[in-house]
């Protein structure tokens, strides 16, 4: 049997291992966008559920809060859905690049936890809007 061909020069290691680390903190990156996309997606549950079971033990339901709460719940959950994805796609993309055997430069790109911070700040400004609405009416 024939020996596979030796590189042509020696890995280095040091580079190498900064390519793990960098893995490595993409998977925790990746882990925590997880873990937040899935509270505001049972946040968005639990809201729907909550207002849901309260009005169905009364005996005059008021629709307009029901349909309020709901799409604050739904709002919550496709929230937790675009961070969830986009979360995912920029992991695979950070994992190519740490791959290629070109060099790793630092690159500009858009927050997702601003993103998701903007976007919570515009559902809490709706739900705000729509709670006072009813309260003054």
């Amino acid at each position: 049997m024939s020996q596979p061909p030796l590189p042509s020069k020696p890995p280095n290691i040091q580079a190498e291992l900064a390519k793990e680390r960098n893995r490595a903190a993409a998977e925790r990156t990746l882990m925590a966008w997880i873990r937040t996309s899935l509270s505001l997606i049972g946040f968005g549950f639990g809201i729907d559920s909550v207002v849901s079971a309260i009005f169905s033990f009364q005996a005059v339901q008021n629709l307009d809060r029901v349909r309020l709460t709901r799409l604050l719940g739904l709002a919550f959950i496709g929230l937790g859905i675009y961070a969830l994805v986009t979360a995912a796609i920029e992991h695979r993309q950070e994992l190519l690049k740490i791959q290629r055997n070109a060099d790793y430069f630092y690159k500009s790109r858009r927050s997702l936890g601003l993103t998701v911070a903007i976007g919570l700040i515009c559902i809490g400004a709706i739900a705000f809007v729509g709670i006072l609405w009813k309260a003054i009416t």
